[in-house]
């Protein structure tokens, strides 16, 4: 199947998940997920018109970019090495993957402007899992307020892999509740507006329950190109 049919049924479920909360669908930000797929394919999605692109390794990223350039937003939503930092900290708009100070001074070091990151939370606590838990979050992003390079733009998790509904609300909500702790916080540096949570198989549970990013992969743009 087309990305672009693909793109108009994901579009249809967005809006059907918004109207249920009386949220407006330009408030969410659809990411293709390109990392199982090819250059083409990831031209593919951009002719459909998504301008927005997720990366989670550092090499698939490179190979993209050195085609598409600054085309689309891109997004690296992995869990992002030390020492794979300067390979990317120019080429990316936003890093969904924070989750230690190590990584925020690598950041730091090599941004030579205010990198957009999300700090990623484990809400679920899975040990397969990468991220802070939720009691980690606060003081990990206060203690950020000397790197003059970041900007905490939001919040990230992963949910649980099930189809246990009750479950995975619960996830997308203490990540929004989170964000709210943070925002009352009121620091320069830490908006904290976005929230990425959500993928191919529960998205739209995410956007119901405030998600302002969406990460889709397999249903958007498949897992080879």
């Amino acid at each position: 199947m087309k990305v672009a049919e693909n793109l108009k049924r994901i579009n249809l479920q967005i809006n059907e998940a918004c109207h249920k909360v009386n949220r407006s669908s330009e408030e969410v930000t659809l990411i293709a997920v390109t990392k199982y797929v090819s250059i083409e394919r990831a031209e593919e999605a951009l002719g459909a018109g998504i301008h927005h692109l997720g990366e989670n390794r550092d090499d698939s990223l490179l190979e993209k970019w050195e085609v598409l350039q600054d085309k689309p937003t891109w997004h690296y939503i992995g869990s992002l090495q030390t020492r794979k930092v300067k390979n990317i900290i120019d080429k990316v708009d936003y890093i969904h993957s924070l989750d230690r100070l190590s990584l925020a001074e690598e950041i730091n070091k090599r941004a030579n402007h205010q990198m957009k990151c999300l700090v990623q939370v484990n809400v679920s606590g899975e040990a397969s899992k990468h991220g802070l838990s939720l009691e980690e979050a606060i003081p990990f992003i206060k203690a950020l307020s000397s790197y003059e390079h970041i900007v905490v733009d939001g919040l990230m998790t992963m949910a649980p892999l099930t189809d246990d509904e009750q479950i995975l609300r619960d996830c997308f909500r203490k990540l929004r509740e989170l964000r709210g702790q943070v925002q009352s916080l009121q620091l320069e540096f830490a908006p904290c507006s976005n929230l990425s949570m959500g993928m191919s198989n529960d998205f739209a549970i995410a956007i119901e329950e405030g998600a302002t990013m969406i990460r889709i992969g397999t249903a958007l743009v498949g897992e080879d190109g």
